[in-house]
């Protein structure tokens, strides 16, 4: 079989179509099911069908640009598509239910556009990676382990994994897995003085779920549980392929209408869903959201704090996530630094501006990347073999669309289990590395965001550093005495035969 070597490493086409596979089902499930579909969609007021495949369209081929640039560009095993969190940020927070929000849908787009800008200059002269160096180690090493839990924790839900986890109003979260008769979705109401309860007006019905009862009692859940032991036993007898094997044997399952696993229940939105689905193929051309960029809110306050928010995060999420994804493959060396950053860097940030003309939230390297690596990906042919598949859900996306969340939550979770190796580097006897690193690690899932846990580990580690710092600052100017003369005896720093050796075991 012809081979091909890049990257120093020799890898075989078939080999890497199936290291590939359930890198592109993982996301597919997060993306063509279509969860970022659905989260803008939400912040679109007309024509919600159109506007929904328009945006599953921009998804796909802005994913399918961002995969093309890395892999030709970078050569690293990385995959792109609009983040999650920015996602739920750009639909709830910046355009807001329905446009409730401060800032029109296409002057949303037109900040991310600007900001896809300003990231590419900082990331072509150089500034981002230097950026990210200042990122202390501790928080570094942890992020890694902290995106692990994060994977893990979306793979335990109800609405994107397995179902184990679930909401509670007294402590938030607690065990769910209930079926789909005992399920209640979340929604913000208001109670008047006569006990009368009325949805708020604009509130948005969550996607979480609420068990009444039949706990664990979930056809699905236990579905999923077999997918995860499949993968599971295949990882422990190193068996290639072992996420792919578990994904598509529990979807082909609920494909099957007539059981109580099925994707497709004999609801108004179950039949729907299945007649989409019995198309196979569907062609869909963009007609709404591409070049949707207006430049006439740029006056706005609100236009330039979702501007520098996106920018801000950018710079912490997707640099973060990039560093764990090199880390996880082994590409880092001494000094944090990997073989083809800056393509990789360039890639990411020119992928936001085609995401923007798109129509679609910042397009970054995304999580979902380890699964790849996990099953040999080491080259950029891993990154363009995801760009064919996503070339392919132009025509496939009833299939694509159809992969439910029970599937992909288990090589979630397992993913999130490999992840975790990086904390055996973390010192946990200095707890000056210690605490950091686990703001960063519990923060990540805990707030549903990277962003926010790289936020935690650093300003953490400034806190606990500052003394340190102010004291070295004014030792340097003369101010204070060196902390080795205060605390060692006069005897042992006059010369007194040791040869500076007490002074250094005592330091």
């Amino acid at each position: 079989m012809q081979c091909i070597r890049l990257h120093n490493s020799v890898f075989k086409p078939r080999q890497s179509l199936l290291q590939t596979a359930p890198l592109q089902l993982t996301k597919s499930s997060n993306l063509m099911r279509p969860v970022n579909s659905i989260l803008l969609t939400v912040a679109m007021q007309t024509a919600y069908r159109k506007t929904r495949k328009d945006l599953i369209v921009a998804t796909a081929a802005s994913s399918l640009i961002g995969c093309l640039i890395m892999g030709l560009l970078a050569n690293l095993p990385l995959a792109l598509a609009p983040g999650m969190g920015t996602n739920a940020y750009f639909a709830y927070t910046v355009v807001g239910f329905h446009g409730s929000g401060n800032v029109p849908y296409r002057s949303a787009l037109t900040a991310i556009f600007i900001e896809g800008l300003i990231f590419l200059f900082i990331s072509s002269v150089g500034l981002r990676a230097k950026l990210a160096k200042l990122v202390p180690q501790p928080v570094r090493i942890s992020s890694s382990a902290g995106i692990g839990l994060f994977l893990a924790f979306i793979g335990l839900q109800n609405n994107q994994g397995i179902g184990l986890v679930g909401y509670s109003s007294s402590t938030l979260v607690t065990i769910g897995a209930c079926p789909r008769s005992s399920r209640a979705m979340l929604a913000p109401v208001v109670t008047s003085a006569n006990g009368t309860v009325s949805l708020i007006q604009n509130g948005i019905v969550s996607a979480d779920i609420m068990c009444l009862d039949g706990r664990m009692e979930s056809p699905t859940f236990w579905l999923g549980i077999l997918g995860f032991v499949i993968i599971a036993y295949c990882l422990v007898k190193n068996v290639k392929g072992a996420m792919i094997y578990g994904i598509v044997i529990v979807t082909v399952i609920s494909w099957f209408r007539n059981t109580t696993v099925t994707t497709f229940p004999y609801t108004e939105v179950g039949n729907s869903s299945y007649e989409y689905f019995k198309k196979v193929v569907d062609v869909h051309v963009i007609e709404k959201t591409a070049g949707a960029l207006s430049f006439k809110g740029m006056s706005k306050g609100s236009f330039w704090e979702a501007l520098v928010t996106f920018l801000y995060v950018d710079i912490l999420d997707t640099t973060g996530t990039l560093y764990s994804m090199a880390k996880f493959a082994g590409f880092t060396d001494v000094n944090g630094d990997f073989e083809g950053q800056y393509f990789a860097f360039m890639s990411d940030a020119a992928s936001i501006i085609v995401g923007s003309l798109l129509g679609t939230s910042p397009v970054t390297t995304f999580v979902e990347s380890s699964t790849g690596i996990r099953e040999g990906g080491r080259t950029g042919l891993t990154a363009l073999i995801v760009a064919g598949y996503f070339f392919m859900a132009f025509f496939f996306t009833p299939l694509l669309a159809s992969i439910p969340a029970w599937a992909v939550g288990p090589p979630l979770i397992l993913v999130g289990v490999l992840m975790m190796r990086s904390v055996v580097e973390i010192k946990w006897d200095d707890m000056r590395q210690a605490i950091p690193a686990f703001v960063t690690m519990i923060m990540m899932p805990l707030t549903y965001s990277i962003a926010y846990g790289l936020i935690g580990g650093i300003g953490t580690y400034i806190i606990l550093h500052l003394w340190d710092w102010g004291e070295a600052f004014l030792e340097k100017l003369g101010f204070v005495k060196g902390m080795k003369e205060d605390h060692l005896p006069d005897e042992e720093t006059n010369g007194n035969g040791h040869d500076g050796k007490v002074l250094e075991a005592a330091v």
